[in-house]
């Protein structure tokens, strides 16, 4: 008897909240009091009864996830219901992908380890690409300033103030040379956040790239070219939907051919993220985004597994530990599904849900800055336990403005940590079979899956419902909603948001970097020199050339190759397809 009593105690121990810990102490030595005598078996009893009653549940805080998941106290064998690990898990590299897409994972490769980058001009940029290669960087990640988002030169009056401020202004083919200046670029592999001119910025790209002698077929990168989310939460679009998809697609068909190592679409729930929603939408809107892009590719004539090995995803890594490392697994193993069931696709790599990630940037505070330097490591924990591809790592003063030197070599560092330090790449998926992280698995696939339902019913035939999801406002409505009770439980403190909402102090000082005002006026200046000089004659031919395309519904991608060949600039190819396909109203969200 004693000896089971015993047993029990150790087990009920746990059970006690940290509060109690005086009271359960002193109720062990009572016991140990009581178990020396025999007569006081009803005392016993008695004691083994209190000591066993699990706290009441009003004692006990509730919890859910960011995306509203309830979450158990605890949970064990059982959980979740009818658990399959043959068809739900598989083996890592093999479908369903759940555990990875890759037998080895960071066994036989780590993920690239990137850092998103780019400000003022080509050379101020360059000068900080060389210094995160020098660091140990292995991929690089550009930020382009809004001009080049959204197809105009610099010297545009629609671009004053704007150029270079939120990354590099790059206006031709002399200006990519420049970035990419001394770095051979088939070589390195290179990822571009750009959408509305994601056609012309590759054309640049491999233009350069000819000019430096490399191999163009070698090339290895991703152009982001997701122009739905930019409907959805960014705003960087130009063309109507229907033109825009025709860009994504000419990109897809020209670049299977022309450079077949590239990733021709990043499709991303990143931005969505960003602008509010939770992991659970940010899984159903990516993913839905990515069937859209499938059946425009398949509408266009081409062949699924022609383009769908070079599909590749962008997430977001929030704060939610263990809930993002389930949406990472939950999202894998929903794409293989839809890839191999719903579109038919018969070659392996074709199901493979690869991704990018980077930190959350929404997370970062401007309040006590340097907390942001343990948000991003936890978020970088998320992404690599849930076998991401490749990461991009927050600078801590973010919030404040373009990263310093010091904040990027933290955030390399903080990867690398990771990777050679901490042991999570020793082995595939570690938190496979965890009964928690299994219930969310299921759980963010279920209501992903339902809001995959609603948005189908959107069109009656079934393929392009997000496209009318969109253009009614629907989705837009639902990362509205969610952003919206997010900021309502940080303002009333049921999210706490260490050092804005709770454990306010001081305010910190840190250095920031600051823009060089005169590099503006020295890009005005170089494009205008361009123009100047160029071959006026074969720049006109190239640029009809660029519109006659565009009216047929030949491929693009060719021509406005021919077009930066010629000199021709971000901001005249934009024209030119402005002046066929019209531009973008916005949808009103009510």
């Amino acid at each position: 008897m004693r000896q089971t009593k015993s047993k029990d105690l150790r087990f009920f121990a746990g059970d006690f909240q940290p509060q109690t810990r005086r009271s359960f102490d002193s109720l062990r030595s009572l016991r140990m009091t009581l178990l020396l005598d025999p007569a006081s078996l009803y005392a016993r009893q008695r004691l083994h009864f209190v000591m066993a009653k699990p706290p009441e549940k009003s004692a006990v805080k509730s919890a859910k996830t960011s995306s509203g998941i309830p979450v158990d106290v605890t949970y064990s064998a059982g959980q979740p219901a009818d658990f399959d690990p043959a068809a739900q898990l598989g083996n890592p590299g093999e479908f369903p992908f759940t555990r990875g897409i890759q037998p080895t994972m960071y066994r036989g490769r780590l993920w690239t380890m990137r850092q998103y980058a780019g400000m003022g001009d080509a050379e101020e940029s360059n000068r900080r690409y060389r210094f995160l290669l020098s660091q140990g960087t292995k991929g690089l990640s550009v930020a382009f300033d809004l001009p080049t988002q959204i197809g105009y030169d610099s010297d545009s009056l629609l671009a004053l103030g704007e150029v270079g401020k939120v990354g590099v202004a790059i206006d031709s083919i002399e200006d990519m040379e420049r970035l990419f200046a001394g770095i051979q670029l088939d070589e390195i592999s290179t990822s571009m956040t750009i959408n509305a001119t994601a056609s012309i910025l590759l054309a640049l790209y491999v233009a350069a790239a000819k000019r430096q002698r490399a191999d163009v077929k070698k090339l290895s990168g991703t152009v982001q070219n997701d122009i739905l989310k930019e409907y959805i939460a960014r705003g960087t679009y130009i063309y109507p939907i229907k033109h825009a998809m025709r860009l994504v697609t000419d990109i897809f068909a020209w670049a299977a051919n022309e450079v077949p190592e590239w990733n021709t679409i990043s499709i991303s729930g990143y931005h969505m993220r960003e602008a509010g929603c939770t992991a659970v939408q940010e899984v159903a809107f990516t993913l839905t985004d990515g069937m859209t892009y499938v059946q425009a590719a398949l509408d266009a004539g081409l062949e699924i597994d022609t383009f769908a090995p070079r599909l590749s995803f962008f997430f977001n890594a929030h704060n939610n530990l263990l809930e993002e490392v389930a949406k990472f697994r939950a999202a894998r193993r929903m794409w293989a599904r839809i890839m191999r069931e719903h579109f038919r696709a018969k070659n392996p790599r074709s199901w493979m849900l690869r991704f990018h990630t980077q930190t959350a940037g929404s997370t970062l505070t401007a309040q006590q800055p340097e907390n942001n330097i343990v948000r991003t490591a936890v978020q970088a924990l998320a992404a690599v336990l849930g076998g991401t591809q490749s990461l991009h790592t927050n600078g801590f003063d973010e919030a404040l403005a373009l990263p310093t030197e010091q904040a990027a070599r933290i955030a390399l560092r903080t990867q690398q940590i990771l990777a050679h330090e901490s042991g999570i790449a020793d082995t595939v998926d570690p938190l496979a079979g965890s009964y928690y992280v299994e219930t969310l698995t299921n759980e963010i696939e279920e209501r992903a899956e339902e809001y995959l339902t609603t948005i189908a019913r959107f069109d009656l035939g079934g393929k392009y419902g997000m496209l009318r999801a969109i253009e009614q406002g629907y989705i837009q409505r639902e990362i509205q909603n969610a952003a919206y009770a997010y900021q309502k439980a940080v303002d009333e403190k049921d999210a706490i948001v260490v050092g804005v909402n709770e454990f306010i102090s001081e305010e910190s000082t840190v250095p920031i970097q600051r823009a060089d005002k005169s590099l503006e006026q020295r890009q005005v200046e170089r494009v205008q020199a361009l123009r100047a000089r160029r071959d006026a004659g074969v720049h006109a031919v190239a640029l009809r050339a660029v519109e006659d395309a565009a009216r047929s519904g030949e491929n693009l991608m060719p021509r406005i190759v021919a077009a930066v060949e010629a000199y021709a600039t971000v901001g005249e190819i934009a024209d030119v397809l402005r002046g066929v396909f019209g531009e973008y109203r916005e949808t009103v969200v009510v």
